[in-house]
């Protein structure tokens, strides 16, 4: 239960953000749920005076579509036959008093004299307002179908009764016709006041509107027992909020229906002996849930991965990269910290950046870290579920980015220019190095779980993920180039990982693996440096790179006996080359200078070597050659 009571504190702490509207990245808009409340996806927006008279309709735009919402815990789980409405605003054939007469076609009751009762009830009780009664008394009249007949919003065909679907027989389909899915009578309705004389505010973004319904459904919850969250006697609740994950997601948390068939496999004669949680505590959780996840949470394949802080202070995922996490901090590192290849400077600059958001948590701060998915349409479950002190987090969040470091330059900014950033790549895109950029999202996800032990508990990666890394990067004719660079860099950082090596080209390694990694970075930056500028092959280290990775002294000696011609095309540079591969080659001891295949070191020292080279000015090379002669 620590993850509920997590979460309901988060809404505690967070209270005055309830109603507010925030918006995404895509302009869709949400927000942190009064309690007895949802969201549903309106299709049609009815005003009516504050006399009780029909204003004006229109068709919602899919962008401004989805609308908060009252709700009892009927109506929220309402499915199949079952009669259960909405407190206000709800589906066509529930609101629409009129609705038989014009054909509409219902199962078993007319739900409208559900709807109009318990409308009734809430507007004339001491908790109802003027914009409600006059939402009541327009619905009374029974004329909704009518008036949106005339509104040009609904169609009747030649008997006089509403087209529930469109037919090419009736001309150009009418826009609310393309909105609905299925039958008409599904389309979902929304209310507000309109007043000639002042600027009213729409009735599912108005807080008195909240607090009315909350106060006046409150006194109907009575059946109270112990809540398992807070560990107090409140009216206890059997049925959970859905929607968590987005508006159409079906998938509950906290479920039981296991009372006919195995009824509780014997354990239990009732849900409630397994775990009895408050309405409040169970509104409050969910609602925090969703707004979090809305704010923060990063979505694949339906997989959940959330980061946040009770207090609802910003906190790096660990999902991002080092540079999103710097990037978005008030004390980013500057431009030329990002491109720096001192493992010990980045580390304390990096370390500055953290300080930037530690620094705006209390000091009781508790970072909480949850993994959620469903195996069906129904159910949700808790993959994992950690809470961590915020020193503990913040220190294994410095950890991961400071040792799984390289230099990488496959991030755009929003003008499409290429980003150069120093650090750890993000797990979505190590899984794209590991398994290709046409991974499918389960693929991604998986690994994107496996990967969050090893960030934020300081556990080794998983053996098969930088084997895969590795054997992609080693063979760059099998990919375009982007995507190679792009591999190249991240499986750099996963064996820098365990190996702990420095990105500056480190001169005095004598290791095997990284000298011949060296040799052959220079085979490929000599013969490159050879080639026109028109000419975009791939040189035949490149070409080579695998078969060199498994056989690497036989193939050094084709590639070195292929580098003959481009010696003589460069010239002076040539000789300088020429003289840097002897010189690296000399460091290899006899024994050494044989075909066992090479481990993932010699990616690093390919790497170091290829920038070494090429960060040189362009006269570096020959100017180097002549002061050898």
């Amino acid at each position: 239960m620590s993850w509920l009571l997590n979460l309901y504190d988060t809404y505690q702490a967070n209270v005055d953000q309830v109603g507010k509207i925030e918006k995404k990245r895509n302009g869709q808009e949400f927000t942190l749920l009064p309690i007895s409340h949802t969201t549903q996806t309106a299709h049609i927006e009815v005003e009516v005076t504050e006399t009780g008279d029909f204003h004006s309709a229109r068709v919602i735009d899919k962008n401004d579509a989805i609308t908060l919402i009252p709700c009892t815990e009927e109506s929220s789980s309402r499915s199949g036959t079952k009669i259960a409405p909405y407190p206000l605003h709800d589906k066509l054939s529930y609101v629409a008093g009129d609705f038989v007469a014009y054909g509409g076609k219902i199962k078993k009751e007319e739900p409208f004299s559900y709807y109009i009762y318990q409308l009734g009830e809430w507007a004339n009780s001491e908790y109802g307002n003027a914009k409600l009664k006059s939402i009541y008394i327009y619905l009374k009249k029974k004329r909704l179908i009518h008036d949106l007949v005339e509104a040009g919003i609904l169609f009747l065909d030649e008997k006089g009764l509403l087209i529930e679907k469109w037919d090419s027989k009736y001309g150009n389909k009418p826009p609310l016709y393309s909105t609905v899915t299925g039958s008409i009578d599904s389309a979902f309705v929304r209310f507000t006041v309109y007043s000639p004389e002042k600027i009213l505010t729409k009735i599912w973004k108005d807080p008195e509107m909240y607090d009315s319904f909350i106060k006046y459904y409150n006194r109907y919850l009575k059946d109270q027992d112990l809540c398992y969250v807070t560990g107090e006697l409140l009216p206890i609740t059997e049925r959970h909020a859905n929607k968590i994950r987005n508006s159409g997601d079906k998938a509950k948390l906290i479920s039981a229906n296991d009372s006919s068939g195995f009824t509780y496999r014997g354990r239990f004669t009732e849900s409630r002996q397994a775990a009895s949680i408050s309405y409040e505590a169970s509104q409050k959780a969910h609602n925090a849930l969703k707004w979090l996840i809305n704010r923060q949470g990063k979505i694949i394949d339906n997989r959940v991965f959330l980061v946040w802080e009770n207090g609802g202070n910003e906190v790096p995922s660990f999902t991002e990269d080092s540079y999103d996490i710097t990037s978005l901090d008030p004390f980013a590192l500057g431009e030329e910290k990002k491109v720096s290849f001192t493992n010990q400077e980045f580390a304390r600059e990096f370390s500055k950046a953290l300080d930037g958001y530690k620094n705006n948590l209390l000091t009781e701060s508790n970072i909480n870290i949850l993994v959620l998915d469903s195996a069906t349409t129904g159910r949700l479950a808790v993959l994992y579920y950690r809470n961590l002190d915020k020193e503990i987090y913040f220190e294994n969040l410095v950890k991961w980015h400071t040792t799984c470091v390289w230099f990488h330059r496959y991030r755009k900014n929003e003008n499409n220019q290429p980003i150069s950033f120093f650090g750890a790549p993000a797990t979505k895109d190590i899984a794209f190095a590991a398994y290709g950029p046409n991974a499918s999202d389960k693929i991604v996800k998986g690994l994107m779980e496996r990967m969050l032990p090893c960030i934020v508990e300081g556990r080794k990666i998983p053996t098969d993920i930088v084997r895969s890394a590795f054997h992609r990067a080693s063979n760059p004719v099998a990919m375009e180039k982007w995507d190679w660079e792009k591999t190249l860099s991240i499986a750099c950082a996963l064996i820098n990982k365990e190996e702990g090596y420095n990105l500056a080209l480190d001169k005095e390694n004598n290791n095997r693996d990284y000298l011949f990694g060296r040799l052959l970075a220079i085979a490929d930056v000599l013969e490159r440096n050879a080639l026109d500028s028109s000419e975009n092959r791939a040189t035949n280290a490149i070409r080579y790179m695998n078969a060199f990775a498994q056989h690497p002294e036989r193939t050094w000696n084709t590639i070195q006996a292929s580098l003959q011609p481009y010696q003589v095309r460069l010239g002076k540079r040539g000789i300088y080359y020429s003289r840097l591969i002897d010189e690296v080659a000399s460091k290899l001891k006899f024994e050494d200078f044989n075909d066992r295949p090479l481990s993932g070191k010699y990616l690093l020292g390919f790497y170091s070597q290829r920038y070494d080279l090429y960060q040189k000015k362009g006269n570096d090379a020959s100017e180097s050659a002549e002061e050898q002669n």
